[in-house]
C-alpha cells in the first residue's frame, strides 16, 4: 500500500511541477534517485548546474532503488540514478532503459557501537552477520525497504549460506526492519545501539548525530557502484523526455562533474564520499 501511496504521490507532485514550469516556460526533467545520493548532500551542489547547464527546471524524486525504479518503468522520470546492479541491467533488458552508465562508486560498512558489543570488528561482511545471527544479543537494524542498501545486505546472507525470506526475515527481536531511509535508519541504529549496513558516503555525512563507528568496512561484496540510465520512451510514457534523460548522463559524467564528486566530502570529512568512474565499471 506504500508503494502505491508514494507512486501516486509523486505523479501527483511531478505533473503540478510540469504546470508550474509550462508558466515559466522552462522544460521540467526529472531524476529518481537513491535516498543515499539525496542524503549526503551530493545532489545539493549538482541540482542547480544541470538546470543553469541546460536552462531547466529538475525534479529529484528521492527513493530507495527498488521504488526509484519503479517510478521510471512507470515513465515517471527521465533518468533514474541507483545503486543495484542487477535489477539496472534487468531494467534496461527489459527495455525500460537506454544503457546502464556507472558515474560513481564508494563502499558499503557495517557500523555499530564504538564498543562492538557483538564482537564482529575483526571478521568478514559475510563472518559479521553470521555471528549477529547466532548471537541473537545484538540489533541489527536492516532497511527493509527494498533499497540497493537493502540488497546489498540480502546478498551478504545469501554469500553467508542464508535464505533471507526464510531464516532471517522474522528471525527474532534482534533483527529490526526499519523501512526507512539510510538517515533514519543510521539514527535509529544508534538510538537502539545496534548495527546496521550503510554506504559510506551516507554514514560519513551523518556521523557527526550519530554513536556509531565503521566496524566492518572491508571486503569484495561491499563494493557500491552508482549508475544513471536514461528512460525508453518506447517502453514507458510518451511523455518522458529522452534528450533530457541522456544529458543527465552526459552530465554526470562530464569532466567538470566527475571533479566535482571526487571532491565531494573531502574538506569537511576528510575523505571522499564518492569515488568518480565515469562509465567504467569498477570491480574492487
Amino acid at each position: 500500500m506504500k508503494r502505491i501511496i508514494y507512486a501516486l504521490g509523486a505523479t501527483i507532485l511531478i505533473l503540478c511541477l510540469a504546470l508550474i514550469s509550462a508558466a515559466c516556460g522552462k522544460t521540467r526533467v526529472a531524476i529518481s534517485t537513491t535516498t543515499s545520493l539525496y542524503d549526503t548532500g551530493l545532489w545539493g551542489v549538482l541540482e542547480p548546474m544541470f538546470e543553469e547547464d541546460y536552462n531547466v527546471e529538475l525534479d529529484i524524486l528521492r527513493a530507495g532503488t527498488g521504488i526509484a525504479i519503479e517510478y521510471g518503468k512507470r515513465g515517471d522520470v527521465d533518468a533514474i540514478a541507483v545503486h543495484s546492479k542487477s535489477r539496472e541491467q534487468q531494467f534496461v533488458a527489459d527495455g525500460y532503459g537506454i544503457e546502464r552508465v556507472p558515474f560513481a562508486y564508494n563502499y558499503f560498512v557495517i557500523v555499530g557501537p564504538a564498543d562492538d558489543p557483538a564482537g564482529i570488528g575483526d571478521l568478514s561482511p559475510e563472518d559479521a552477520l553470521e555471528k549477529l545471527f547466532t548471537d541473537a544479543s545484538s540489533r541489527f537494524i536492516s532497511r527493509g525497504d527494498d533499497s540497493g542498501t537493502h540488497s546489498k545486505e540480502k546478498a551478504i546472507w545469501t554469500a553467508a549460506g542464508y535464505d533471507y525470506d526464510t531464516e532471517i526475515v522474522g528471525a527474532g527481536t534482534w533483527y529490526v526492519e526499519a523501512a526507512k531511509g539510510m538517515g533514519p535508519t543510521l539514527l535509529m541504529a544508534s538510538e537502539m545501539e545496534g548495527y546496521t549496513i550503510s554506504d559510506m558516503g551516507t554514514f560519513l555525512a551523518q556521523q557527526a548525530k550519530l554513536d556509531l563507528v565503521a566496524v566492518v568496512d572491508e571486503g569484495a561484496i561491499l563494493l557500491n557502484v552508482y549508475s544513471v540510465i536514461a528512460c525508453n520512451p518506447d517502453n514507458t510514457n510518451s511523455s518522458v523526455n529522452l534528450e533530457m534523460g541522456q544529458n543527465l548522463v552526459t552530465f554526470l559524467t562530464s569532466d567538470e562533474v566527475q571533479t566535482i564528486i571526487g571532491d565531494y566530502g573531502v574538506a569537511e570529512y576528510g575523505r571522499q564520499l564518492f569515488i568518480p568512474c565515469a562509465g567504467n565499471e569498477p570491480t574492487s
